[in-house]
This record gives C-alpha cells, sequence and structure tokens, in this order.
C-alpha cells in the first residue's frame, strides 16, 4: 500500500534542521518535492546554499525518519534550481527562530538571491531587530555567526549578541 504524500509531508515536518533545531526542515522549505514513482519514494531536498555543510546529514536524517515509518524504496533528489531562498522559509519558522533568539530573515529581501532587492533599493543597509528586546538599535559584528548561513549581531540596547537568519 502507498503512503499518501501528505502523510509523508507530516512525517517530514518531524525532522528538524541539525544546525537550528527548533525548525524542521519542512519549515525552512528545502523539502521542495515528494512523489510516488512506482514503489519508490522521490523526495526533493534543496539545501540552503550548495555548499552547506549540514546537507549531507539532513539527507541522513530524511531517510532515517522514512524508514522508521516503513517506507523501504526512497530516492532522494538533491535540487539545486531554482536555489533556495528565504523567502521559502514558513511563517511558523520565522517565530521559532526569533523565540529561539536568532532573527529571522527579513520578508522579501531575498528576491534576487544576493543583498535582496529592498536592500539595493533603498541604498541602506537593513536594520534587523533584536530578537530578545526587539530594537532596531543593532550592529552587525561579523557577515557569517555560528553557521554560514547567519551573520553576528549585537543589540546596543540589551547588549546581547545574536545570529541573524541571512537573507539569500
Amino acid at each position: 500500500m502507498v503512503t499518501p504524500t501528505q502523510e509523508i509531508w507530516d512525517w517530514l515536518a518531524e525532522v528538524p534542521d541539525p544546525e537550528i533545531p527548533v525548525v524542521s526542515v519542512t519549515e525552512l522549505g528545502i523539502i521542495r518535492e515528494v512523489a510516488w514513482d512506482g514503489d519508490t519514494l522521490k523526495v526533493a531536498i534543496t539545501p540552503t546554499y550548495s555548499g552547506c555543510p549540514a546537507t549531507s546529514v539532513i539527507d541522513l536524517m530524511v531517510e532515517e525518519k522514512l524508514r522508521e515509518k516503513g517506507v523501504q524504496n526512497i530516492a532522494l533528489e538533491r535540487r539545486l534550481s531554482p536555489p533556495w531562498t528565504t523567502d521559502w522559509v514558513a511563517q511558523s519558522a520565522r517565530d521559532k527562530l526569533r523565540e529561539y533568539g536568532i532573527a529571522p530573515p527579513i520578508d522579501g529581501t531575498a528576491s534576487d538571491g544576493r543583498m535582496g532587492r529592498a536592500a539595493r533599493l533603498s541604498g541602506h543597509n537593513l536594520t534587523i531587530p533584536c530578537p530578545r528586546c526587539a530594537s532596531g538599535n543593532t550592529d552587525k559584528v561579523s557577515q557569517f555567526g555560528s553557521t554560514p548561513c547567519k551573520a553576528a549581531y549585537v543589540c546596543r540596547d540589551c547588549l546581547e549578541p545574536f545570529d541573524y537568519f541571512k537573507c539569500h
């Protein structure tokens, strides 16, 4: 019997991102497609960027979850086109990131996969609100935070350091 794909999406929603365990791989938008091809389940995964060190761990976690649920024949596909964008991050994940102490990506700034159309058009740096106190009085400390997909910031009001999930 073939498991309905919606049930498989529900199972994959239980797989946490290995670098940010409060959000699932589905909430991050990196699971792109789930489909049956005969008796083989095909799952397309788009990494947050092509050199993401967590990609192989995510593949393993997805496969383990599916095998735990009884799926025998699995084909994982690494899909690089279109490239992943922070626009694919679900609102639930953005809320969880903020609660976890990570500033979520700013909506609408990942439109071209680089700095973001909104930032380019304004000619100004984006204001990244502190996830702890919501102050906009923040400074970027480093382009790279705890992982390559995050930048390190500090809040000048509450003095707390935090990561910002960079837009791309």
